[in-house]
């Protein structure tokens, strides 16, 4: 995965953060390649964002790590026992996930925040060979709209039938699949959601209640 250059358009942006850079990371050494999920190989929940913020994973390496979005997520999975500390700065921090793994759609930080649909095509296989080596799967969490209409791809890929009419994101979604993981869905934790109180604290904490209950 970490070698993939698929995408002429992503890697073009990725690696170009990385020369540019912002001047609080200037003496960074950004990753700049494809991100790899990370978290609990027994994990029961997995989490779907939608890819790589360009000074955050595709800086640091791992998934929601160097930016306030991961700040809001970790806090949010540290105060439900998902995780063993409430920050994710780097690699090296200490961080270990309990019963949750964190995954994207699409691997490489895209212009704009905005995959376009061939690139999450040609992304979908990273993400379906890592979900088959979560063997104790119990539910997803849809980051967003875009990590719900992956993760329904997902299943569909693997011959799990979807409801009809399609399930339709929403936060606190929640769609039972036969034969598959439940499917939750959350308000993605992006700035634009946690910065204007579309997404609070009190409202993930509700989601991540519910995914506890469906994981049992």
């Amino acid at each position: 995965m970490i070698e993939c250059r698929a995408c002429p358009r992503l890697v073009g942006w990725r690696e170009e953060a990385a020369r540019v850079k912002v001047r609080r990371f200037r003496d960074w050494t950004y990753w700049a390649r494809p991100v790899p999920g990370f978290g609990d190989a027994r994990a029961r929940m997995l989490i779907v964002g939608l890819a790589p913020a360009a000074n955050g994973a595709n800086r640091t390496g791992r998934m929601f790590t160097g930016d306030r979005s991961g700040d809001f997520l970790y806090a949010a999975l540290h105060r439900a026992g998902f995780a063993n500390q409430p920050t994710s700065e780097h690699k090296g921090d200490g961080l270990a996930l309990r019963d949750a793994f964190i995954t994207a759609p699409c691997r490489c930080a895209p212009p704009a925040n905005k995959p376009l649909p061939e690139e999450l095509l040609r992304c979908s296989r990273w993400l379906d060979e890592e979900v088959a080596l979560l063997p104790r799967l119990k539910v997803v969490l849809a980051l967003g709209a875009i990590g719900w209409g992956a993760a329904l791809q997902h299943f569909a890929r693997l011959g799990i039938p979807i409801p009809r009419p399609r399930p339709q994101f929403g936060h606190g979604a929640t769609t039972l699949l036969a034969g598959g993981p439940a499917l939750l869905g959350c308000y993605h934790v992006s700035q634009q959601n946690t910065n204007t109180g579309k997404l609070t604290p009190e409202m993930i904490d509700r989601v991540l209640v519910r995914a506890k209950e469906l994981i049992q």
